[in-house]
């Protein structure tokens, strides 16, 4: 028979988890790591309503991109001319 818990919390560990016999954690050990592999952009909420998902911010970017270096081109060439 299980036995009945009043608080949600108190059954997420297992009684056979002992702490105490745990060394000293370092916080942010891999934070360094985590930032130089993970690029996260928060959109603001007007922005974020005009894409339904990330490919199509990266879609609308990298049209972006093309386009600057395209009028980049352009520009260049008639100073040229």
């Amino acid at each position: 028979m299980k036995k009945e818990v009043e608080n949600e919390m108190e059954d997420e560990l297992r009684p056979e988890y002992d702490f105490t016999q745990m060394q000293e954690g370092v916080r942010g050990k891999y934070v360094e790591r985590y930032r130089t592999q993970t690029n996260l952009v928060r959109l603001d909420p007007d922005v974020a309503e005009a894409f339904p998902n990330d490919e199509a911010v990266n879609n609308a970017l990298r049209l972006l991109i093309e386009i600057a270096q395209r009028q980049q081109t352009n520009t260049t060439v008639q100073r040229i001319e």
